[in-house]
């Protein structure tokens, strides 16, 4: 397998080494600098020679694990949870950045793997990984920590003899209970300014938006909360894709891969299930505790933001999510005295775009358009375009919108009213920074 190595050992009356575990390079770089590892694991399908793989299988490093990686905040901490570590890759990461990590999982084999893998990789100066046995938040109850990361068992299978059940990828759960009860518990974990990033999928159910039901998962739990859906896949492309992910095929095995899949699209059809969606959430307990998704007296109102990115995004997007978090605290409750009062730059990745009709002289449409992250675009007036263009630092946005509003020869505080909250979505977008 080209880039693999597999660790092997003969066999009795064997005349050949046999691979029994995988060991696959992985390099990535971070706030500290360039690395490069070996990371072991159980053997991939692909090494198993087209082998179905077995229930209790430790993954290695995939698609979903790189992906979390890449959406981790890489700030100094001091505690972590890594919950289901796997094969420890996201605990390994957290390790060079924070003074204690504590990995979790359902099997002991992956705990073994986890501590090889950080006996294998990680330098004295970097954080100590502690391993724990158990289901979900039951290995640290009572405790804090600053980030949780977890790739959980999300996947939504049916529970049915013919289907197998994989350690790595199914927590047992009906649909998406799983990720819901998770999402509702890990407020229970972090500290005051403390973050959980998680991966997730969730049932899009016949009649009700994916965006209501999920935020009904988030009602009512007093945290800053983000979910990211960046894909849907309807039931028969999702039976078809896990399926495949544990080996099962037509080719190898017809007839228990129609019993098994037609159980996934009877289970799913049971919910009234219509697409699945995939996608990733942020959680963040405020250092000011927040009541809520209303005001209520002196306590600051949750920030809750449920929206489909389906575009190309530019990783790591960790520092973005850090940066939308930061711009939260400082703006999301600010009054509108205090936005207009800033003064404002536009941040250096931001582009301004202007569509003209033949024969009119003035824009039909004008885009401000970020260039990194998530690529945000934000469609303007002629009024949002003019004050954008004019932050430059040196004027408030108050006297911007008192110099527009004698130009345009409008009210200045209907202008300044109308600007506020746009101004605000912009500020928490990173398309506008304060000067000082």
């Amino acid at each position: 397998m080209p880039g693999t190595a597999h660790a092997g050992a003969p066999r009795p009356g064997a005349s050949t080494v046999a691979a029994v575990v995988e060991l696959s390079p992985y390099s990535a770089e971070d706030e500290r600098g360039v690395f490069d590892w070996w990371v072991t694991s159980d053997l991939s399908e692909v090494a198993r020679g087209g082998a179905a793989l077995p229930a209790g299988h430790v993954l290695g490093i995939g698609g979903a694990s790189r992906t979390l990686a890449q959406l981790t905040i890489r700030r100094p901490v001091e505690r972590v949870l890594d919950l289901g570590t796997g094969c420890g890759i996201q605990a390994l990461h957290a390790a060079r950045h924070a003074r204690v990590v504590v990995a979790t999982d359902v099997d002991e084999r992956a705990l073994a793997f986890t501590r090889f893998n950080a006996a294998l990789n990680l330098s004295p100066s970097d954080g100590v990984v502690e391993t724990r046995l158990g289901s979900m938040l039951e290995p640290v109850a009572g405790e804090r920590f600053d980030l949780v990361v977890s790739n959980p068992p999300f996947v939504i299978t049916p529970r049915e003899a013919g289907v197998t059940e994989y350690t790595y990828r199914d927590g047992g759960a009906s649909g998406d209970d799983l990720v819901r009860d998770l999402v509702g518990s890990l407020g229970s974990v972090l500290t005051p300014g403390g973050v959980a990033q998680l991966l997730g999928n969730w049932e899009h159910r016949a009649g009700q938006p994916w965006d209501e039901r999920v935020g009904s998962w988030l009602a009512g739990l007093g945290l800053d909360a983000w979910v990211v859906q960046r894909e849907v896949q309807d039931p028969a492309e999702y039976a078809e894709l896990w399926l495949r992910d544990g080996g099962q095929t037509p080719e190898r095995d017809r007839a228990g891969y129609e019993t098994a899949y037609r159980a996934w699209l009877d289970d799913l059809a049971s919910r009234d299930v219509e697409g699945v969606g995939f996608g990733f959430v942020t959680l963040r307990r405020r250092e000011v505790p927040v009541v809520g998704t209303d005001h209520d007296g002196d306590h600051p109102a949750a920030w809750v933001r449920l929206e489909e990115v389906t575009g190309t995004v530019a990783q790591p997007l960790g520092a973005t999510i850090a940066g939308v978090l930061d711009a939260v605290a400082r703006w999301a409750d600010a009054g509108a005295a205090e936005l207009l009062e800033q003064h404002w730059i536009v941040a250096g990745d931001v582009t301004d775009e202007r569509f003209h009709t033949p024969g009119e002289p003035s824009p039909s449409v004008i885009l401000l358009r970020a260039g990194g992250g998530f690529g945000r675009t934000v469609r303007c007036d002629t009024g949002l375009a003019a004050l954008v263009g004019a932050c430059d630092g040196e004027l408030t946005a108050s006297q911007i919108v008192a110099a527009l509003a004698a130009l345009l020869e409008v009210d200045a505080a209907a202008l300044a009213a109308e600007l506020v909250p746009q101004i605000r979505g912009l500020a928490i977008n990173g398309l506008l920074l304060p000067a000082s």
